[in-house]
């Protein structure tokens, strides 16, 4: 498929939005600047009897699902934010995230036993009519042989072909936006896409899946904030995955929150923590957590299904996030100001002074509010505001983690109106941040660096001749040994004193 074909779906899928009247519905005019409220109301003169049917968000659902998996991606985040959107908004789009149209159950039961290599019936004693069917597979209640139950998911036929048409539109679209200006440009459209398709073609293995199910499973085993099911590898395939049957309700279901002995506060709470817990302490968390993949049970247990999108950070990114939070709860925003200074999020030859001012006017008109009283509308268009005026850009490698953010907080909010996602936040971000910033925990990154020179000489030791760089690291091992030999002396010295004392 190359730029034309691209190029024609693209065109195909702007005329099912203005068709529907989806692209730039009515109820948007009051916010849209008087220019494209003109070519919005010259748009409507092209929209079919669809586009005079129903409410907006019942209408870019049908388009939506129309467009295909990317797009459907796309609704399933927008119905995380009625906040933003309006409640009535955000529930008409709801039916995407696992209410759309399931293919029939013999092709998916065939589809098993091909990529099983073995005939379905001889691990499944049961095999039941699809309960849930989302934007790339669907899933099937059954039983196993010995008598257990589980989910089996199954892809969509031909939805690899459709999400690699999509991958080169979308490119397309991204080229096309990076000449539109430095605006466009600032969004890092290409860097966004390209994590977007990365993780979309991982999530069309099921093998893969499985396995991010597993390592998620033992790292939320160590927190009591949400579990996953366990893998049953015997029913993993390319495009089939087998999982024990998950606990209590899909969030997606109106009736979940009303569950007897469901503590709404505490599920919010559990899902803010447990998301934090993961991309804080273990740098891997679960990318897709809408409410359809969330089981909820009384009074707070929560449970992750669909692990097709694992997010990952690494150890600096870590500790920036968590100190920008720390600086949030504390109040302290010349600390947030200078992390981003640290991380290369603001380009250096702005002032962190003033930065610090202008997330001060973000931070302090909605710390220790609810969720109930903050327009997150508000607030997304001011930051978004700031970092226009300090020439911020968009980091690809973070899309997953700031997604994902939105997500959860819209889910928190939807879960309990009322909930305050700072004091959710403030004992997992306290909990990182005494342990890897105290003193123990710098000493031991100064050994691990130090200790990381030494075997860097050690791979030089066999050259004829030491190089400059050579004798550059053997100073910079000296001086970092040397430094925490003190350091760990001077930290005896201060125990032994401070026992004294007592």
């Amino acid at each position: 498929m190359g730029d034309g074909a691209a190029f024609f779906r693209l065109l195909s899928a702007l005329w099912v939005l203005v068709r529907a009247d989806a692209l730039l519905p009515e109820g948007l005019d009051p916010y849209l600047p008087p220019t494209v409220r003109l070519l919005a109301r010259f748009l409507r003169l092209f929209a079919g009897p669809q586009g005079r049917r129903g409410r907006p968000g019942e209408r870019l659902a049908v388009a939506l699902e129309a467009l295909g998996p990317v797009s459907i991606k796309l609704g399933q985040l927008l119905s995380t934010r009625a906040d933003i959107f309006g409640q009535t908004f955000a529930d008409d789009l709801s039916r995407l995230k696992d209410q759309l149209e399931p293919f029939p159950m013999e092709l998916a039961y065939a589809e098993v036993s091909a990529s099983l290599g073995r005939p379905a019936g001889g691990l499944f004693a049961e095999f039941h009519p699809a309960i849930a069917a989302a934007s790339l597979a669907q899933a099937h209640p059954a039983l196993l042989r010995d008598g257990r139950k589980v989910a089996v998911k199954v892809l969509r036929p031909g939805v690899e072909h459709r999400i690699r048409a999509d991958i080169r539109a979308l490119r397309l679209a991204a080229r096309w936006a990076e000449r539109m200006g430095a605006s466009a440009r600032r969004l890092e459209p290409r860097g966004a896409v390209a994590t977007v398709a990365r993780s979309l073609e991982l999530e069309t293995d099921l093998r893969l899946e499985a396995a991010g199910a597993s390592e998620l499973g033992e790292v939320m085993a160590r927190d009591p904030y949400m579990r996953a099911p366990e893998v049953i590898w015997d029913g993993v395939g390319k495009r089939v995955l087998t999982l024990a049957w998950a606990e209590g309700m899909a969030l997606s279901d109106p009736l979940a929150l009303e569950q007897a002995g469901l503590d709404r506060p505490g599920v919010a709470t559990q899902l803010i923590r447990a998301f934090l817990a993961q991309a804080l302490d273990h740098g891997v968390f679960h990318a897709d957590l809408h409410e359809g993949n969330l089981f909820v049970a009384a009074p707070d247990r929560l449970m992750a299904v669909d692990y097709g999108i694992i997010g990952r950070l690494g150890p600096a990114e870590r500790r920036y996030l968590a100190e920008i939070l720390w600086g949030f709860l504390e109040r302290d925003y010349l600390r947030v100001s200078r992390v981003h200074f640290d991380a290369g999020y603001v380009p250096a030859h702005h002032s962190p002074e003033a930065f610090a001012q202008a997330i001060r006017a973000v931070g302090e008109p909605i710390f220790g509010h609810n969720a109930k009283t903050v327009s997150m509308g508000r607030i997304l268009g001011q930051l978004f505001e700031i970092t226009a005026l300090f020439d911020m850009r968009l980091r690809p490698e973070l899309v997953l983690l700031q997604k994902t953010m939105v997500t959860v907080e819209g889910v928190a909010r939807r879960i309990d109106p009322h909930h305050d996602i700072w004091a959710a936040a403030d004992p997992v971000v306290r909990r990182w941040i005494t342990r890897e910033l105290a003193p123990p925990a710098r000493l031991r990154r100064l050994a691990e660096e130090a200790l990381a020179v030494i075997e860097g000489l050690a791979r030089h030791a066999r050259a004829p001749e030491p190089g400059p760089v050579v004798v550059e690291q053997t100073a910079t091992a000296a001086r970092l040994l040397w430094f925490a030999v003190g350091a760990a002396v001077a930290g005896v010295a201060f125990v032994i004193a401070a026992m004294a004392h007592r």
